[in-house]
């Protein structure tokens, strides 16, 4: 059952002062790194219910004429199509629709920085196709026993050799696509070469996970290594905060190996580091902003979950390997969390098994099971989505929402004209033709109306569905698991 236990205005308010006192502490220029994602940031609002995707947004559009943007993104993650999880978008893609969405919202976009650079031929085309399209593209490259010889690092043979990237504000942001595309190090090369220019420029981070101020072993916190497990990041006590201040905070490998380099530096340019341990560095109040944390429990439990089934279905498209799925299920076994606690799964494996086909279940926010089988005329999905809409609406589940008037032609002309020899609806044919009906309908009518009680719904499948039928659950805020099997035995699954 779905319920709020993060307070998002509280957060808003708290982040914001925070970060406008990070910006006074240094004088001149910051550099900002957004940890996690800048702009709809889904993971963040799916472990802590009541977090709005949009909440990193909407503060900084409060700076906007003091603020640019640079995106830094890895080469590697380009050359091998990464796709972005929770939007099914390679992240050469994203990286458009980031410069998009910030231009959108008023803010400065002035470049992109292509990290640990080589001269690949989709890394050149990517270059150029952004250059064309008037966007500056900067280069970083890899610096050898990063980021352990901190010497070598901090010299002109390391960031030295760096790009400089031309900023114009005094805030500048960094941002990503995803985790692991090299956001601090472009912090951090860029004021080693402001410094070399006699600019005065600061570092802070704006973190979400882990959360510091919550348990080691908190869902939420686990929740962030299994999102990470392609990164192999490792949630640690902060071992610099705890020998600085004697208390203990959480925080991650990556920041608490870059932490010497970043001390280093400071050191050297300055004298002294401001700060005196990486969970110094972040600014993060997300923690301060729970208030129920059973609900927050298990909307994070539910998220380990759904995290392990898609590594599973990655699996089974070969784009994941195995030591990222045995890292999950590890990280389940050590929370004591089963497939079982997300009631949805088992109701579609009963279903499947009763009904000797394709099967889905939804858990409705209030709690409800709701199940679809295959039938002549809809697939698994089209029919869970059509019983939950009329579940939610209280129309009795032997009432047709959908007139044959409407569902006939479609039919034929998927047959007919479309070339397909599957006459059933995918959920996205399901909804245009019941909005059609709606039209004239009332009870359709009704039933289109319930379509927005099915955001942070919980959805699995018996099998593997189509790109289709994934993207209209996502759009519907319909959080999706499916078994790592497809339907047929076919080698192409379009």
């Amino acid at each position: 059952m779905y319920r709020i236990g993060f307070d998002n205005n509280k957060y808003l308010k708290l982040q914001s002062e925070k970060i406008k006192e990070r910006i006074a502490q240094f004088g001149g220029k910051l550099y900002l790194e957004f940890g996690g994602k800048l702009f709809d940031d889904y993971h963040a609002s799916r472990v802590l219910p009541g977090f709005e995707p949009d909440s990193k947004i909407r503060m900084l559009t409060e700076l906007k004429d003091q603020a640019e943007i640079i995106i830094s993104v890895n080469s590697a993650d380009i050359e091998k199509n990464k796709v972005r999880g929770d939007l099914g978008i390679t992240y050469d893609l994203d990286v458009l629709r980031l410069i998009d969405a910030f231009r959108g919202f008023g803010l400065y976009v002035g470049s992109v920085v292509l990290t640990r650079y080589d001269s690949s031929s989709a890394i050149e085309a990517f270059k150029n196709k952004l250059e064309s399209l008037g966007i500056k593209v900067y280069k970083h490259y890899a610096i050898k026993n990063y980021p352990y010889d901190i010497k070598y690092i901090v010299s002109d043979e390391g960031y030295g050799k760096n790009e400089y990237i031309e900023t114009q504000r005094s805030l500048v942001v960094v941002t990503a696509p995803g985790p692991g595309s090299g956001k601090m190090a472009t912090c951090l090369s860029q004021i080693y070469h402001e410094h070399k220019r006699g600019i005065k420029a600061g570092y802070a981070k704006f973190e979400t996970f882990p959360i510091w101020n919550i348990p080691l072993s908190h869902p939420v916190n686990v929740a962030y290594e299994a999102a990470t497990a392609d990164l192999n990041d490792i949630n640690m006590i902060d071992p610099f905060h705890l020998e600085a201040y004697g208390t203990t905070a959480v925080n991650y490998n990556r920041d608490v190996e870059i932490f010497p380099v970043l001390r280093a530096m400071y050191e050297g340019i300055m004298g002294e580091c401001p700060y005196k341990s990486p969970t110094d560095m972040g600014v993060n109040m997300a923690g301060n902003c729970i208030f129920d944390d059973e609900a927050v429990r298990e909307s994070a439990n539910n998220e380990i979950i759904r995290r392990y089934y898609n590594a599973l279905c990655q699996q089974r498209k070969g784009n994941m390997c195995e030591d990222e799925i045995n890292k999950i299920k590890l990280l389940m076994n050590q929370s004591g969390i089963d497939y079982n606690d997300r009631k949805c799964i088992k109701a579609a494996l009963d279903k499947a098994e009763l009904t000797g086909g394709p099967a889905a279940a939804i858990e409705l926010c209030d709690g409800r099971i709701v199940t679809g089988k295959t039938s002549a005329l809809l697939g698994a999905s089209s029919a869970v989505l059509v019983n939950a809409i009329k579940a939610i609406a209280g129309i009795d589940k032997e009432i047709d929402i959908i007139s044959h008037e409407v569902l006939e032609p479609v039919q034929k002309l998927k047959i007919e004209n479309l070339g397909n020899h599957n006459p059933r609806l995918h959920t996205d044919e399901v909804l245009i033709a019941l909005a059609i009906t709606a039209a004239t309908d009332e009870t359709a009518k009704r039933a289109m109306d319930a379509l927005k009680e099915l955001k942070n719904a919980e959805l699995h499948s018996s099998v593997i569905l189509s790109p289709v039928d994934v993207a209209t659950f996502r759009k519907l805020g319909i959080q999706l698991t499916c078994e790592p099997v497809y339907q047929t035995k076919k080698l192409f699954h379009g």
